[in-house]
């Protein structure tokens, strides 16, 4: 998840939201350590229908930048929102939802009931203190060629077509696990300033295991895409874990899995490698839900 020295070609920023020059230098030391320590999970009391059964929010998670919430949606709730991202409400009441990188101090999560009534909870979200580089260039303006982009756009489609799947899978649910361990050489959130204006930030987390190691599935899900030979991505595994939450895998040296097939936690999808616009092996591991992005480490723990 990390920014690295810089080159003398444009940046660009995939439809992953991974920022692609360079990717990773094997002789790297790791980013500095992101400072999640004990996410709060304290927020504010449901606001009307203090003392009715049922008629209040169940909630819990990460309440922090790049964080998420898992919960029960007050009895009787037809719609749900957070912020101005909808929710989807499972047929048991559960919900789950998440906190973009530069998510707000405050947010909103409002529900709508089947009687007109509605009922809000206002969520403090934690700020995070982001590892943030500050140079002294300017910001390179421009953009790709039409060349490259006619190149580009079936890919960039594709990604976008296959993150807006939904195929019912409950991964979402569960509690996440590291699809491969090594050595951290990328943190989410790692960000330059060009002289006062700011670059993108790195929307994954990257691992170094070693060229060649298997990679798990995180969660159960379906796997929505699962192609090589994307220009920046390289051998690419997007797997829709249900409720708009998706993970994506970049630069795999081996695809072990097929479009459309449901995978469990812990099953083997890929084999680490440096294929795209890689400058070495490793694991570009990132989630999205909805249109924010998650950082992984809190939803998979620290690395043991």
């Amino acid at each position: 998840m990390t920014l690295r020295p810089m080159r003398r070609s444009l940046p660009v920023v995939s439809a992953l939201g991974a920022v692609f020059l360079p990717a990773f230098s094997p002789g790297e030391a790791a980013a500095t350590p992101d400072p999640v320590a004990a996410a709060p999970s304290e927020e504010a009391e449901d606001a009307p229908f203090p003392s009715e059964t049922g008629k209040r929010f169940e909630i819990d998670g990460a309440l922090i930048q790049g964080g998420f919430l898992r919960g029960t949606a007050p009895e009787g709730a037809e719609r749900l929102v957070l912020g101005d991202q909808p929710v989807e409400i499972a047929p048991d009441g559960s919900f789950f939802a998440a906190f973009d990188r530069d998510a707000p101090e405050a947010l909103v999560l409002k529900a709508e009931l089947e009687d007109g009534a509605s009922l809000r909870r206002e969520l403090a979200i934690s700020p995070r203190k982001w590892d943030i580089e500050r140079v002294n260039v300017d910001k390179r303006s421009g953009g790709a060629s039409e060349a490259w982009w006619r190149k580009r756009k079936p890919e960039w489609e594709a990604i976008v077509a296959a993150r807006a799947k939904e195929t019912g899978a409950d991964g979402w649910r569960q509690d996440f696990i590291w699809p491969v361990r090594g050595r951290i050489s990328g943190r989410f959130g790692r960000q330059r300033i060009y002289q006062g204006e700011p670059g993108s930030y790195h929307s994954g987390i990257d691992i170094a295991p070693g060229a060649g190691t298997p990679f798990v599935a995180p969660a159960d899900g379906v796997v929505v895409l699962a192609r090589t030979g994307f220009s920046l991505e390289g051998s690419l595994i997007i797997i829709d874990h249900g409720m708009g939450l998706n993970s994506a895998f970049l630069h795999a040296s081996k695809i072990a899995v097929e479009e459309g097939e449901a995978v469990r936690q812990g099953q083997h999808i890929g084999n680490v490698g440096s294929s795209g616009r890689a400058t070495g092996p490793h694991l570009h591991w990132s989630l999205k839900w909805k249109d924010w992005r998650l950082d992984p480490l809190l939803l998979a723990g620290p690395m043991d």
